[in-house]
């Protein structure tokens, strides 16, 4: 079954599957979705203007707060994947967001991760605000994003469900 996503969402690229990233049950090991996840950020990053030359020149960078994955699907030994991520929330210096993690050809999703990450001076290695060009990309993104309906994983928390 196919899982469809917002055309508003941002398209984080495609990757594949690693051999080292497989373990003894034959999956993708639950570590390197964060890293696969990771990667993604990077992407995401790069979109709101938060470069490697952003960071040397304005001294700043994101840290990531909290995460948390949901593992849906089994990814496998070369399947390739493709991120797609969606803003939820901001605020001059921080940004909730949502990542989905789909089987690149077969269509389904495999896993979801909700983040929050906080911008911070590098110098001072304390919280600051976005700089307004960040700042106006991420208002951009929030403008498309709003409509969209919120991720059945967003928001939830940890336990065993009872009846």
């Amino acid at each position: 079954m196919t899982q469809e996503f917002p055309e508003a969402e941002l398209d984080l690229g495609h990757q594949r599957v690693l051999p080292e990233w497989i373990d003894y049950n034959g999956h993708m090991n639950v570590a390197y979705y964060v890293l696969a996840f990771d990667h993604g950020v990077d992407e995401f990053m790069r979109q709101m203007g938060i470069t490697p030359e952003y960071l040397e020149t304005e001294k700043c960078s994101t840290f990531t707060l909290e995460m948390h994955i949901n593992y849906l699907q089994e990814l496998h030994l070369d399947d390739p994947i493709r991120l797609t991520c969606q803003l939820l929330d901001a605020d001059s210096k921080r940004v909730h967001y949502f990542l989905r993690m789909f089987h690149a050809e077969a269509g389904y999703l495999a896993a979801t991760s909700e983040q929050m990450m906080i911008h911070v001076s590098l110098e001072s290695r304390r919280t600051s605000p976005f700089l307004p060009k960040v700042s106006g990309v991420i208002d951009q993104i929030m403008a498309a994003h709003k409509p969209l309906p919120m991720p059945d994983q967003a928001g939830q928390k940890i336990g065993i469900r009872r009846k």
